[in-house]
């Protein structure tokens, strides 16, 4: 395994590797924020196909005046979310989390209802019961339905503080959001909106919007924004060791944070670093290879 120079004046960092061996090249403190979405270990192959619709006299789908299209699936991209021992696992990673984080330092859990609970008993005996500041609820309203129990709507993010005296929460630099009810509250109320709760609406990544990569799992960089805006200032350095297709180094991109992403996919670490090259200033970010 190639060895990993990193120092808070450097630049940031795309890593493709295992990151249970990439973390310990990180000394003691040396982040702000910690935000990870690892495999929900629902048991199944997750897979996001991407496709297009162009127009051709033979498509099969007829469209407006007439005009005829086709579309075309291209290339697909998969992981598989089974673990024998997910927390076997995950745990280990969770306490290198800890150890990584500073005084300020937060960590962001994302996960789904199927493992949430077993996370929450985890990360208390890690970083103690009094650490735990949050469980935020992201809740959307997209794809199939069952009808044969309550539609499971909804991701789980667990939020947890390395010392509930110091924390960072930057609630006057949240983006706000609209009431509900606006004629409940004052003008000036309305027009400013209201810091979030800790129900999060926010739609997923639109499967033909501009925001999609066609990376399985990709979220929403409003869900990132967020988190970046609440618990961390500008420079500060901010990590995603399960990172996907990047959304949190675009994010910290957009906010002036300094980052480092880890991932053992190559697709996901070529779509991470296709995303960040469009923006300014990505030829600043070094890559290693740790496998």
């Amino acid at each position: 395994m190639k060895e990993i120079q990193w120092n808070s004046e450097g630049p940031n960092l795309i890593i493709l590797g295992d990151n249970l061996n990439a973390l310990k090249f990180f000394p003691d403190h040396s982040l702000q924020l910690i935000y990870i979405d690892p495999p929900f270990n629902t048991g199944r192959v997750q897979k996001r196909t991407s496709v297009k619709t162009v127009r051709s006299p033979n498509g099969s789908r007829v469209g407006f005046q007439g005009m005829r299209y086709e579309t075309i699936r291209s290339s697909a991209t998969q992981y598989d979310d089974v673990f024998l021992d997910y927390w076997a696992f995950l745990e280990p990673r969770l306490a290198e989390a800890w150890r990584l984080l500073s005084d300020t330092g937060t960590l962001y859990l994302h996960l789904d209802y199927r493992e949430v609970h077993y996370a929450k008993v985890f990360l208390d005996s890690i970083f103690g019961r009094e650490c735990f500041l949050n469980e935020i609820i992201w809740a959307y309203d997209y794809g199939g339905k069952t009808k044969r129990k309550w539609p499971p709507k909804h991701d789980n993010i667990l939020v947890y503080v390395k010392n509930p005296s110091k924390y960072i929460f930057n609630s006057e630099l949240i983006d706000r959001e609209p009431y509900m009810a606006p004629g409940l509250v004052s003008k000036e109320k309305a027009s400013n909106g209201k810091l979030p709760t800790d129900v999060w609406w926010h739609t997923i990544v639109s499967p033909t919007g501009k925001e999609k990569t066609g990376y399985a799992t990709q979220k929403p960089i409003g869900i990132l924004r967020r988190i970046l805006q609440a618990s961390s200032n500008e420079n500060d350095w901010v990590m995603d060791f399960f990172c996907g297709s990047g959304t949190l180094g675009v994010a910290a991109k957009e906010l002036n944070r300094k980052f480092i992403l880890i991932d053992k996919s190559e697709t996901a670490i070529e779509i991470t670093k296709n995303r960040l090259r469009s923006k300014a200033g990505s030829e600043e970010t070094d890559y290693y290879s740790a496998i």
